[in-house]
C-alpha cells in the first residue's frame, strides 16, 4: 500500500464533521484531534515552524534549500467533512481490479455502487477504488488532500538534494460550512501564491467560481379563523408562493450547468402568519450576478407594494466572488499546475467550480490560489469512492509543480 493510501485510510477514521450552527470555532472539537496528529506528523517527517494556532489552522514550512529567489509556494487542504451525512464510524472497502461492474457497499441496505449511477466508474476497470461502506461518507474532501499534501512533502523532506524554494502547508477547519478563511492570516502564512488540494475528479483544475450571495426573506401575514377569514385573511405562505413563482424558471440548479448561474430555495417555513425562505444566487459573471440580486428586489418591492410595506422583508448579502478577477492577474500559476499535470501524464480538465471555495475568498484576500484536483468522486454522501492510482498522481502534481516553480 503506498503511503499516500496508506495516510488517507487513517485519517478517514477521525470523525472530523463541522456544523453549521454551532458558535465556536471550529465548530466542533472533534477537528481539533485530527489537528494535533497532524502537527505531530509534520513534525515528524521534517518540516520547520509547525504549530496550531489559536484558531486550529495546522500550519508548517519546508525551507528553501536553495540560493536563487523563487516564489514561495502554498498547498492547503481542509480538515473538516461536510455535514451532510455522518463522517463517525467510516469503514472504508477496498476494491482492487474494478471490473466494471456494481459494486454492492452494504448487502444488509442494499446500497449500491453503479456505473448507471456513476458513469466514470468505467474510466476506472482494472483500478483499486476505496469506497464507504453505504452508511457514511468516506472523507476524501477533502482528507484525501490532506494525506496527498503531506506525502510530497514528506518526499521532498526525505530527499534534500532535490532542490526547492519555500513550501507553505495549511490545514484548515470548518471549509464545509463556509468558515474555512474565517481567520486565516495570509501574512503569517508566507506563501505568494497557493493551490488547494481539493478538487474532484483526475485532472481537475480550476480557478473559476461562482459569485455568490444569500438571500432570507421573512413574508408577514395575516391569521384569522377560515371561518370568518374573508377580505381579511392575508396567508404568508400564497405570497411566498407569488415570490417563488415570480423567479426565472430555468434559472436553478437542476436546469443549469457550465456557466449558467441560478436562483436555489434552500429552504421554507411557514404558517399562515409568517414564512420564512432561504435562498442563494449563484453566477459567474458580475453583471449577471448583479442582475439576478437586483430581481429579487424587485420581485419583493412588488409584493410589498401589492401587500403593504413590510410584508415582505429581504436580508441579502454577498459572500463571496469569482476568483478569476484576482487569478487572471497572475495566470502563470494557473500555468504552472497545467504543465505539471502533463508533464506526470494527466490530461489537464480546466472546468468552472459549480460553487465555493477558500480559493476564492483567499485570492480576495492577497493569496492566488487555484483549486486542484484529489481524484475523488461523488463527495458529501454514501456513494463517494476516490480511485487510488488519481491520489498517487496528486502527489507527482505536487512534486512537479514544486520543480517548475523553480524555474521563474
Amino acid at each position: 500500500m503506498s503511503k499516500v493510501v496508506e495516510r488517507f485510510l487513517r485519517y478517514v477514521r477521525y470523525n472530523t464533521k463541522s456544523d453549521e450552527n454551532s458558535n465556536t470555532y471550529p465548530s466542533t472539537s472533534e477537528q481539533l484531534i485530527l489537528a494535533r496528529e497532524l502537527e505531530k506528523e509534520l513534525k515528524e517527517i521534517g518540516l520547520s515552524n509547525v504549530r496550531i494556532d489559536e484558531y486550529g489552522y495546522v500550519l508548517g514550512e519546508v525551507p528553501s534549500n536553495i540560493d536563487k529567489k523563487v516564489p514561495a509556494i502554498g498547498f492547503i487542504a481542509h480538515m473538516d467533512t461536510s455535514p451532510d451525512l455522518s463522517g463517525e464510524n467510516v469503514n472504508p472497502k477496498i476494491v482492487e481490479d474494478y471490473d466494471g461492474k456494481d459494486i454492492v457497499l452494504n448487502v444488509e441496505e442494499n446500497i449500491v455502487l453503479s456505473p448507471k449511477d456513476s458513469p466514470e466508474l468505467k474510466n476506472y476497470i482494472g483500478k483499486t477504488l476505496i469506497t464507504t461502506d453505504g452508511t457514511t461518507l468516506l472523507g476524501g474532501d477533502d482528507k484525501a488532500g490532506i494525506a496527498e499534501i503531506i506525502t510530497a512533502l514528506e518526499y521532498l523532506c526525505n530527499n534534500p538534494h532535490i532542490p526547492h524554494g519555500k513550501i507553505c502547508v495549511a490545514f484548515t477547519p470548518d471549509e464545509e460550512v463556509g468558515n474555512g478563511t474565517k481567520y486565516f492570516d495570509v501574512e503569517k502564512f508566507g506563501a505568494d501564491f497557493a493551490y488547494t488540494i481539493d478538487g474532484g475528479e483526475l485532472g481537475e483544475l480550476e480557478y473559476e467560481n461562482f459569485n455568490a450571495a444569500g438571500a432570507d426573506i421573512i413574508i408577514k401575514g395575516r391569521n384569522v379563523h377560515p371561518g370568518s377569514a374573508k377580505n381579511k385573511m392575508i396567508n404568508s405562505m400564497k405570497i411566498a408562493c407569488e415570490l417563488i413563482d415570480a423567479l426565472p424558471k430555468d434559472e436553478v440548479p437542476e436546469s443549469t450547468e457550465g456557466y449558467e448561474g441560478f436562483y436555489h430555495l434552500t429552504s421554507i417555513q411557514g404558517e399562515v402568519e409568517e414564512t420564512k425562505l432561504s435562498y442563494i444566487i449563484r453566477d459567474f459573471f458580475k453583471e449577471s450576478f448583479e442582475n439576478k440580486k437586483s430581481n429579487l428586489e424587485k420581485i419583493v418591492g412588488e409584493l410589498n407594494n401589492k401587500y403593504g410595506e413590510g410584508t415582505a422583508i429581504l436580508e441579502l448579502e454577498d459572500q463571496y466572488y469569482n476568483m478569476r478577477e484576482k487569478i487572471e492577474e497572475v495566470k502563470y500559476i494557473v500555468d504552472i499546475a497545467y504543465e505539471a499535470m502533463k508533464e506526470v501524464g494527466v490530461e489537464p480538465n480546466v472546468v468552472p467550480i459549480r460553487g465555493g471555495t477558500d480559493g476564492a475568498r483567499l485570492s480576495f484576500m492577497g493569496l492566488p490560489t487555484p483549486n486542484i484536483f484529489t481524484g475523488g468522486h461523488n463527495f458529501h454522501g454514501r456513494f463517494e469512492y476516490i480511485p487510488t492510482f488519481a491520489m498517487e498522481k496528486t502527489v507527482e502534481v505536487i512534486l512537479k509543480i514544486v520543480e517548475l516553480t523553480n524555474k521563474l
